[in-house]
């Protein structure tokens, strides 16, 4: 055909061109997407790596757990977003090292599943590490017992144990232990806890029952636990007060200044400054605390309490201004003061000063000023027509709240099938209480505690 010699020889110009400055990026999260779609225009050849093939928007990783949508309403494969940017590769694997010396990544292969796997490395000139962050237990083994929430694994987890609670009960003849079996404990009270803390106590109260016969509204209970003195508490204490009073009316027993002694199955113990008691459970769920993945680890540099990476003002590792961390695996205070916190936003505000940085470098120009972090606002949702909302001085609470909050995350989830998805899952359950992702995706073994539920 006429035009396939010169598209060949398109492709072949943007391959010597980008074929000289090699950057690699960890991680297809929101800093690590951001960072390739900023190098697009470039001389630079990028390979971008992630263990999982998807980008995950994980504000809304509490819809899938709770049964509100599905897991692919939520992400988009990392190829499909890149399809478009011929100077990328996306690699399917994990990174297990990084030899600063040598400017290498070693990867495990993540995609062979016949065999054992191999290691390959990767070499770069510029190295950028988005790998985000995972739950953290603080040196306690309750991973099993109490899954946390930061991947769709994790998000099909707790849906599974959280409906198989309900198949249960709904077998049992005692009152007591139907009552144990629906009782859910929440861990954490930041955005995660208190999102799920809402809609479980939605699910539980109103949209559950009537779908069971043994089952009662007067079964279930979840409690929302929180070591400080209040939810929220990056929160100004007007929006936090209003987040309890929002949780309370829908019937979560909120326990603050509370902490977990120990978790074992079918029981939790809490221990705070005037009291200790034993909470008899069917489920618990992590949302009280976040580690960076051990790969920061091999990087030989300093490290904050929980594993993050100190960076310097220009977001690189100290001694190795060819590699450069950002989004959640950072501790990085800016020059007005403020600790940049493990957000979206955050990690998206230091994906396009780095490529700026990257951009002045490769054109023999000053580097841009130390990066600084603007507050673009926060916010939670409790459940239905309720949410909490801080845009500068702007504070809202409530239905209005709701709405901006639902309007936001429309706006940028990556793709427009997936906004088209998700906004009539909302509008379905809005209308009738209903969440339509009700699965439980494996086979039922009549122990809804069990770790392998």
């Amino acid at each position: 055909m006429p035009g396939r010699p010169r598209r060949v020889a398109d492709h072949r110009v943007v391959e010597q061109r980008v074929s000289g400055h090699r950057v690699v990026i960890l991680g297809g999260g929101f800093g690590g997407l951001e960072s390739a779609r900023r190098l697009a225009k470039l001389p630079v050849s990028i390979t971008l790596v992630d263990r999982r093939n998807h980008h995950l928007f994980q504000p809304l990783l509490y819809q899938v757990a709770t049964a509100g949508l599905s897991p692919g309403d939520i992400a988009e494969p990392i190829r499909s977003i890149l399809r478009k940017q011929r100077n990328v590769r996306v690699r399917l694997g994990e990174a297990t090292s990084i030899s600063l010396a040598d400017r290498t990544v070693t990867l495990r292969d993540g995609g062979r599943r016949d065999g054992p796997q191999k290691d390959e490395t990767l070499s770069y000139d510029t190295l950028i590490i988005a790998t985000g962050v995972g739950a953290t237990y603080f040196g306690n083994d309750w991973a099993h017992l109490a899954p946390g929430l930061k991947s769709l694994e994790d998000a099909v987890t707790i849906r599974r144990r959280f409906l198989s609670a309900f198949e249960q009960a709904e077998r049992e003849p005692d009152a007591a232990a139907r009552r144990r079996l629906l009782t859910c404990v929440i861990v954490g009270g930041g955005p995660t806890g208190v999102e799920l803390a809402g809609t479980m106590a939605e699910m539980s109260f109103r949209s559950l029952p009537g779908d069971f016969r043994t089952v009662t509204a007067d079964d279930p209970r979840v409690i929302l636990v929180e070591g400080g003195p209040r939810v929220l508490a990056a929160f100004g204490e007007e929006s936090s007060a209003a987040a309890r009073r929002a949780l309370e009316r829908r019937g979560v027993e909120v326990q603050t200044g509370q902490r977990i002694t120990a978790i074992e199955p079918g029981l939790v113990r809490l221990g705070g400054a005037e009291s200790h008691c034993e909470i008899p459970c069917g489920n618990v769920f992590w949302a009280a605390g976040v580690g960076a993945e051990p790969l920061t680890r091999t990087l030989g540099v300093e490290l904050d309490r929980a594993g993050r990476v100190r960076a310097a003002p220009d977001c690189t590792v100290p001694g190795h201004p060819e590699v450069f961390a950002i989004g959640d695996c950072v501790s990085l205070t800016d020059p007005n003061g403020v600790t940049v916190p493990g957000v979206a936003q955050g990690a998206i505000q230091m994906a396009v000063y780095v490529s700026r940085v990257i951009a002045a470098r490769l054109k023999g120009k000053a580097p841009p000023r130390p990066f600084a972090y603007f507050d673009q606002g926060q916010m939670a949702t409790i459940g239905r027509s309720a949410a909490v909302v801080e845009l500068g001085r702007l504070r809202l609470s409530g239905l209005l709240a709701w709405v901006i909050w639902l309007f936001i995350h429309l706006i940028v989830l990556v793709g427009f099938d997936n906004r088209v998805l998700v906004l009539t899952q909302w509008a379905w359950e809005y209308l009738t209480f209903r969440r339509g992702a009700r699965l439980i995706t494996a086979a039922y073994h009549g122990r809804a505690d069990s770790p392998h539920l």
